[in-house]
């Protein structure tokens, strides 16, 4: 099945695109004029340029941290009304009064206080825009599950908000015009009564209008002040496993350097404009300030949003989002040049070019966020729109409060004196200089960083189908080994219950289960299957040195064995470093209908082998069972390995029951290698060491006297069950402890599977596939 067609389109009707594009408007209108107020501060009431700093940083630094305890509440409230509109509308209004209580400044009472008082009710209105906006923008990613009606959402929602944009600039004019108000300082305390009320009528609309359903039923985390201390430790390891999803960093660190770069310096093309092109005459530099900011945010909603989301559909969303910030790179430079004396007028001509930079930031990294979300649920099985938008904005609101004290830093450094209406010698063109300079290397950092994301459209149904699958009880994909009974129909015999070296789990803890399982894994493993491929990697990618000896690095003190599955594409370094570290290896060839890739990999595995790197030859894994090969071209294969490697065992590995159906097979092989899986035969977890106890006996049996090696066993932590096997946590660590227990019971060599987690496996397996390993994707054990 292609798992790209099996997830339906989502679509969304338009009225509530536009609905949640108000409360956009919103979002963004109060940043936008309370960037515009902020220059009165400076301009008008005096305020020094430490000032303007500190209150740009700590109330900033405030939102940033109660953005993710907010993200946490708004994720695991139970409510007739669902998880985020109530806080949406309680926020609106928080947000609202506050933002208009914080401007009524009077000179007459000094700086100090003034400071003091603007620095209080700044707490406020970011409280109130935190439990305003983290549930809103949480209500965005969970509109729709469709990879291009993601983009669609975010355009629409930034199309509205950029009008903010447009019209934030124009309060400049009406601020300085003396026929409208007698002093901006007396401007910023009436205006900000209409603003305040404004938008926080449009913040509600989301509220309204925007509906879901009950969570009252919902298992959710619980929120009472006798689990606050649970709930405080639950948001840290959401924190933390966020970021260890490597899309996710990539997005949060690519949003940082771009967005907070561009408000470091946002401020200084007023005082550009102002005191490079008309010698610091604020009046004759008339709406020019406006029109830079109002005419970049026009190019911005009628040119730049509809073309990255016609790019977005067409070349995908991570080439879109590296093709706007390039061409964005090209109108900074151009800035440079165009801010000319004389000729304001020139600057109009970088407008198109530079607004592609901010223009698509939030447009895809938004929807992208979407996808990432998607693939933590996966990983996790939970749903944590709430905590990823949180986090997401925290990254960016708290770079926003460094972006508040480098403006301060950057004025003093170049000298840079408001008050004065002819500056030092070098000053504004130390501006300037920043001004081109720091976006410039913001973004290109970012593309930097951006160039390997992975989160494709493919990628993202993929993950859809099998959240999708999950929820349905049915795993779109399954394992070529799942036989359910198998064992049964071969020994015609019960299961063995418990078996006397199992650990009674049945009254313990998840905390004490960690607690054997690390024990356990300190006294070392017969062996490990080795798991080469990163987040992102798939089967016929070339693997790196360094990613193998990473990995190496990590399961060394705990394993004497390293079993590989190729030797080829990189894959020949995991046997070379093995040896390097002193561990014994089983090297395998990929064998498969590919018969040229065959040859590779046969010649692979004698040349490692001549070179001392092999002690156990595994001629292909699971072919039979995939119905790939006959077993006559498998016995051939097993004859030519064997003849040219006389001193060293070979092997062909395959599911148990393989070898108790095919004597020829058995005699080929100088060491039976099986694989065993009671998960995959759907046994229960309490049974499962017996299981695999029974399956050893029926390989005892069909091995006529040669060596017995279990190959592969292990249990998922997570994703769809089979049959009675239920994958958690909490299974995977007591048939890691059983088994192993078992093993040094009975003395039969076996390699665990496996090492780390592969989410490439999801596209063979379903959403089970992904979770098979001791140490995650990102290489954390997991079960710590």
């Amino acid at each position: 099945m292609n798992a790209s067609n099996s997830t339906s389109a989502h679509k969304v009707p338009f009225g509530d695109k536009v609905a949640f594009g108000i409360g956009m408007l919103a979002n963004q209108m109060f940043p936008a004029v309370l960037g515009i107020f902020m220059v009165v501060l400076v301009q008008d009431l005096g305020f020094p340029g430490w000032m303007w700093g500190v209150l740009f940083f700590l109330p900033r630094v405030f939102d940033s941290i109660t953005d993710p305890i907010m993200g946490f509440i708004s994720d695991n409230t139970k409510s007739r009304w669902g998880r985020r509109r109530q806080y949406v509308f309680i926020g609106a209004i928080v947000m609202g009064i506050s933002f208009v209580v914080m401007w009524q400044l009077y000179r007459e009472n000094g700086i100090d206080y003034n400071f003091t008082y603007f620095l209080l009710w700044s707490f406020v209105f970011y409280l109130g825009l935190t439990i305003f906006s983290v549930p809103y923008v949480a209500m965005g990613y969970e509109m729709s599950d469709d990879f291009h009606e993601r983009t669609s959402i975010m355009a629409v929602a930034q199309w509205i908000g950029q009008w903010a944009w447009v019209i934030a600039p124009w309060f400049w004019v009406v601020m300085y015009d003396k026929g409208w108000f007698e002093s901006a300082d007396v401007a910023t305390r009436e205006l900000a009564v209409w603003v305040g009320i404004v938008c926080m009528l449009f913040a509600m609309v989301p509220a309204i209008f925007l509906k879901s359903e009950s969570t009252l039923d919902a298992d959710y985390s619980p929120l009472t002040l006798k689990t606050i201390g649970s709930s405080l430790k639950e948001i840290l390891n959401g924190f933390k496993e966020a970021f260890r999803s490597k899309p996710f960093v990539k997005l949060c660190i690519s949003t940082f350097f771009i967005f907070n770069a561009f408000n470091t310096i946002a401020a200084f093309s007023f005082f550009i404009i102002v005191y490079h092109l008309f010698n610091g005459d604020a009046g004759a530099a008339g709406v020019w300030p406006t029109l830079f900011g109002s005419l970049a945010s026009l190019v911005t909603t009628f040119l730049v949003i509809p073309i990255v989301a016609w790019m977005s559909k067409r070349m995908g969303k991570k080439n879109a989002f590296i093709t706007s910030q390039g061409i964005s790179l090209i109108g900074y430079i151009m800035l440079w040049f165009l801010f000319i004396p004389g000729k304001p007028w020139m600057f109009i001509f970088a407008l198109p070019f530079f607004s592609f930079g901010i223009g698509s930031l939030f447009t895809l990294m938004m929807s992208m966020t979407a996808d990432v979300i998607d693939l933590d649920e996966l990983h996790t099985g939970k749903r944590r729109e709430g905590v990823f938008g949180a986090i997401y904005w925290w990254m960016v609101k708290f770079g926003f409060a460094i972006a508040g004290l480098l403006s301060g830093a950057i004025m003093t450094i170049v000298g840079f004196n408001p008050e004065m209406a002819t500056q030092p010698e070098g000053a504004i063109d130390g501006l300037r200089a920043f001004y081109s300079g720091l976006p410039i290397v913001g973004t290109l950092i970012a593309i930097i960083v951006m160039r390997n994301y992975d989160v494709t459209e493919q990628r993202a149904n993929e993950i859809r189908a099998a959240l999708d699958a999950r929820k349905s009880g049915v795993a779109p994909l399954a394992s070529s080994y799942q036989q359910a009974g198998m064992l049964g129909s071969l020994v015609h015999i019960d299961l063995k219950g418990p078996l006397k070296t199992d650990v009674d789990f049945s009254s313990t803890t998840e905390d004490s289960i960690r607690e054997v399982f690390a024990s356990t894994l300190d006294k070392g493993l017969h062996g490990l299957c080795f798991s080469p491929y990163l987040e992102g990697q798939n089967i016929g990618d070339v693997l790196s040195e360094s990613q193998i000896r990473q990995r190496m690095e990590i399961i060394r003190p705990y394993t004497q064995w390293v079993r590989s599955f190729s030797c080829t594409d990189g894959n020949e370094h995991i046997a070379r470093m093995a040896r390097e570290y002193s561990l014994k290896t089983m090297v395998g060839a990929w064998i498969g209908t590919d018969r040229a890739q065959n040859e590779r990999e046969i010649e692979g595995l004698i040349a490692l082998a001549r070179a001392g790197y092999v002690d156990i030859a595994a001629v292909g894994n699971e072919v039979l069972l995939r119905g790939e090969l006959p077993e006559a071209e498998i016995l051939a294969y097993i004859g030519r390995v064997k003849a040219a490697l006389p001193e060293i065992p070979v092997g062909y590995v395959d599911a148990y029951y393989q070898f108790a159906q095919r004597p020829e097979l058995v005699k080929a092989c100088d060491v039976v290698l099986a694989n065993c899986y009671p998960f995959w035969e759907g046994c229960p977890i309490d049974l499962a060491t017996g299981y695999l106890d029974q399956m050893n006996e029926v390989l005892r049996e069909a091995a006529q006297g040669k060596p017995v090696i279990l190959t592969e066993t292990g249990w998922p932590s997570q994703g769809a069950p089979s049959g009675e096997a239920l994958p958690s946590r909490a299974n995977a660590m007591k048939y890691f402890v059983n088994v192993q227990n078992w093993q040094r019971e009975s003395g039969v060599p076996l390699f665990y599977f496996s090492s780390f987690d592969e989410s490439w496996k999801v596209h063979h397996e379903g959403d089970v596939g992904a979770s098979w390993g001791l140490w995650d994707q990102n290489n954390t054990l997991k079960y710590t």
